[in-house]
């Protein structure tokens, strides 16, 4: 094989060179390339090393100016061991020239005084005792006069703050309503034929009509629902325009109905107010009673919400518990609209609001809102303070109501209470009674003898009245058939 190849070069001498040719330009080639990767590689190993010996110089620097600072606070901190060391010396020898002029000084006192110094010493502590007494006795009374004159000011500023929070506008009270005719003919249609028609209406109603002013018709009652009551039905029969006993007693109904909802609205309304919720059914509708209900002329929806803000406002002044300000407020005087039963409201709203299971400091802030029971916590005070505040300002209470108030509902108790009565209504400022019997339970000589009988015991109940009280008994006698058809 090697033969076949070196006759091929001998015979063809001029691709022996060619390939010479090849050969040395490859080799240049070579050494060229391998020339520029040895000058690239020391370029690069050049600007590595001037990088290392700059950083070299830097942290070199670094270091040199490190050194100098903890050479510089070695000094400073040496410096100030120094002064300290120098001033603790001063100060031990300062005290121990004190201990020996003290002790010269005792010693001068015990020679003069001819007393030890145990006894100097208690000598000395007694008069500073007694000195000290006199200027704590001092000091704590003009820190009480001091307080005092504080308090003070900060309770008015507390109080009138809370009061201007219960700001409300307030409506006077009355025993009329007024509902202007469209015309003088009206009237004839309410008294209706030998006045059938308004002889129902009162007795549906419970109140008196008055129809002797010219285009209006005076209603009055004591009962504010009652008189809402007629004066809403009246309106409405009116512009229906079918007047008659039983289209009265059909709207009256109906009316009834709907002032229960407005009253439980209004119970809901005042409780939402004053940031309370989810309060029972039966909690809300008393509430929503305060709309027609009023204490001393002041009416009871608009003085609740009063008190209710001064408390709150007063609770948070106090740093005390609000929510049992709150409710404490809202119902302290939930026993005033609770007329099926017996005793004082404040007997009757602690009742009933264990009977709803009240926390315990709600109801003493209940049962103490009158200070009938001593103050159990300092939030039935603060109640205390705010339901006096919106019934003793200027301006809140004009009458007593209350006496009033109770006068009426005892005459129609007195009624109410016999045998075989339906309803008993008290009218002209308790001047007239009306009592409506069951004709099935009495005759007419009964109904005689009843209104004798209730006589006789208001003149017992009341000896002295402003006036007589007129007695009238009732008895009406309905017969009722209806088709099939």
């Amino acid at each position: 094989m090697l033969q076949k190849v070196f006759r091929k070069f001998i015979h063809h001498p001029e691709r022996q060179e060619e390939e010479l040719a090849k050969t040395r330009q490859q080799a240049k080639e070579i050494i060229l390339h391998a020339k520029e990767e040895a000058l690239r590689l020391k370029q690069e190993a050049e600007v590595q090393a001037r990088t290392t010996v700059a950083e070299s110089m830097e942290i070199e620097k670094r270091i040199g100016r490190r050194e100098q600072q903890l050479v510089e606070k070695e000094t400073f901190f040496t410096r100030e061991r120094s002064l300290i060391e120098g001033v603790r010396r001063e100060a031990e020898r300062i005290k121990k020239e004190y201990e020996e002029k003290r002790e010269q000084v005792l010693q001068k006192l015990e020679k003069i005084a001819q007393l030890s110094k145990d006894q100097a010493r208690e000598l000395l502590l007694s008069e500073w005792e007694d000195k000290l007494k006199q200027e704590i006795a001092k000091r704590i009374k003009e820190v009480e006069e001091e307080f005092k004159t504080k308090a003070d000011v900060k309770a008015k500023e507390i109080l009138v703050d809370a009061m201007r929070y219960g700001a409300t506008d307030y409506v006077s009270e009355y025993t009329l309503s007024i509902i202007n005719l469209p015309s003088e003919d009206f009237k004839g249609r309410i008294i209706g034929k030998d006045g059938r028609n308004i002889r129902a209406f009162e007795l549906a109603t419970g109140v008196d009509v008055d129809l002797e002013e010219e285009g209006v018709i005076r209603i009055s009652s004591f009962d504010a629902v009652r008189r809402e009551i007629a004066r809403t039905a009246l309106e409405r029969l009116i512009k229906d325009g079918r007047i008659q006993p039983e289209r009265i007693e059909e709207i009256v109904n109906k009316v009834k109905e709907e002032i229960e909802k407005t009253i439980f609205q209004a119970g809901e309304e005042l409780a939402h107010k004053v940031g309370v919720f989810n309060l029972p059914q039966e909690v809300t509708k008393l509430l929503g009673r305060f709309k027609y209900r009023y204490s001393y002329g002041q009416n009871m929806i608009l003085h609740t919400l009063e008190e209710t803000r001064i408390g709150i406002a007063l609770a948070h002044e106090l740093k005390c518990d609000v929510n049992v300000v709150k409710l404490g407020c809202l119902l302290h005087d939930i026993g005033k609209v609770i007329t099926d039963k017996e005793g004082s409201h404040v007997e009757l709203g602690v009742e009933f609001l264990k009977r709803h299971r009240f926390p315990q400091a709600v109801i003493d802030c209940v049962a103490a809102h009158h200070e009938d029971v001593p103050f159990a916590t300092t939030e039935s005070i603060i109640v205390y303070i705010a339901d006096a505040v919106s019934g003793g300002r200027p301006g809140a209470r004009h009458e007593d109501f209350q006496e009033y108030l109770k006068r009426i509902t005892t005459i129609e108790e007195i009624a109410k209470s016999k045998k075989g009565v339906r309803e008993a209504f008290a009218l002209q400022a308790g001047r007239e009674l009306r009592v409506v019997v069951r004709p099935e339970d009495i005759t007419d000589e009964e109904a005689t003898i009843l209104s004798q009988k209730i006589k006789e015991e208001l003149e017992k109940k009341f000896e002295v009245f402003p006036g007589q009280i007129k007695v009238t008994i009732i008895r009406e006698f309905r017969a009722e058939a209806t088709t099939k058809i």
